[in-house]
């Protein structure tokens, strides 16, 4: 079966969504647990516990960035070209972040030394933070518009130099997007400890988790606001048909106060979306302070679906707005891969997705159980 270029630009555009998603929830996750560290674990031993609750996941979970930027390279590679050109700052800051994790996880405990593990506790407090915030801080440049024009090769080109291009980045709209990405993550990563661990841990988890909860919720809202009413947002005036050949100076694009907001009355099912995420963290909040984490670790991770897909939704179909040229602005209909990759593609991805969650799923239940110090010192040197 050959679907229509058109219905396959939206359905890449989905899988996007969903392969983030799945970032946020998985490694999100992880995110969430190492960012409490250095606060819900008191002692060495509690320390432990919390890393132990990630420790035979995380470098799986991490797989679905590397998958998304994968299918973000091979579906919109004008995108991919792009954001990496304008980007390459806060992506680095990333990098260098998340290498706190695989030395941190395998070479914390080594050594007895307190000094020695301390300090790895701060950096995988570094990998978890750090990357939580700026990639809602990326998220918060996009909704704003990103400085950069193409030339008549489609190649991107932006203002200043890869130098001063991180400051911009931290505006103050940005700053709060980061603010909703942190304490989302660190909601979601609460509500895990609190599943997975007992005692004195479970309990600072679940002050911490309805703590981020209350900050995710009074943020998003406030960033919703600062959409609708204090910034511009981007509407296509003219384009060829959807079914066209990919070119993205070929449409004519112009700015409207509030204009993110459109979605919502042309497509009212579309509220949806906020709705979802505002009602999954206080869904997790209230779960988590009744002692019902595994629901609430469901409601949080649909918090994060909603706030995903409420960005996502807003702006579509933009994907990397301009404020320097409008016109250059890159959508799921103009950024594509050819039709046929697009297929081959898809395929791949109905084949090989639904055995990735399957496998990923048996890994869980392998390996499920409250992590006590008991547990840890029974598994002497196979214990993180």
């Amino acid at each position: 079966m050959i679907l229509d270029y058109e219905v396959l630009k939206f359905i890449w555009w989905l899988f996007v969504g969903v392969l983030l998603i799945g970032f946020a929830i998985t490694d999100g996750m992880d995110m969430g647990v190492g960012t409490l560290l250095p606060f819900v674990g008191k002692t060495d031993g509690e320390r432990r516990v919390v890393i132990n609750t990630v420790g035979p996941h995380w470098d799986g979970n991490q797989v679905w960035l590397i998958t998304a930027g994968g299918a973000i390279f091979a579906a919109w590679p004008a995108v991919y070209a792009a954001v990496f050109s304008g980007f390459y700052m806060a992506m680095l800051l990333v990098l260098f972040a998340l290498f706190f994790r695989p030395v941190g996880f395998d070479y914390r405990s080594k050594l007895t030394s307190q000094k020695w593990r301390k300090t790895w506790d701060w950096g995988l407090f570094a990998g978890g933070a750090i990357p939580a915030l700026i990639f809602g801080v990326a998220f918060g440049n996009l909704l704003q518009g990103v400085p950069f024009h193409l030339d008549a090769l489609l190649r991107p080109h932006y203002e200043g130099s890869l130098l001063t291009a991180l400051l911009p980045l931290l505006n103050p709209f940005a700053l709060l997007c980061g603010v909703v990405s942190l304490a989302m993550l660190v909601m979601h990563g609460a509500v895990w400890l609190q599943m997975r661990t007992d005692g004195a841990v479970a309990e600072r988890s679940r002050t911490a988790g309805l703590i981020a909860g209350a900050v995710t919720v009074g943020a998003f809202a406030l960033a919703g606001l600062w959409v609708a009413f204090g910034m511009d947002g981007f509407r296509i005036v003219s384009q060829p048909p959807l079914d066209a050949l990919p070119n993205p100076l070929a449409k004519e694009v112009t700015t409207v106060p509030g204009g993110w907001m459109r979605i919502y009355t042309d497509y009212p099912a579309a509220i949806l979306a906020p709705v979802v995420g505002f009602a999954g963290a206080l869904g997790a909040m209230a779960l988590s302070r009744i002692g019902r984490p595994g629901l609430g670790f469901v409601s949080s991770s649909l918090c994060l679906t909603g706030i995903i897909f409420t960005a996502g939704v807003s702006m579509f179909p933009f994907i990397l707005p301009s404020t320097t040229d409008p016109g250059s602005s890159l959508t799921a209909w103009d950024a594509t891969s050819s039709h046929l990759t697009l297929t081959v593609m898809f395929w791949a991805v109905v084949i090989f997705l639904p055995l990735v969650l399957i496998y990923t799923v048996w890994c869980y239940a392998r390996m499920w159980g409250v992590v006590t110090e008991d547990d840890i010192e029974r598994r002497g040197s196979g214990a993180y």
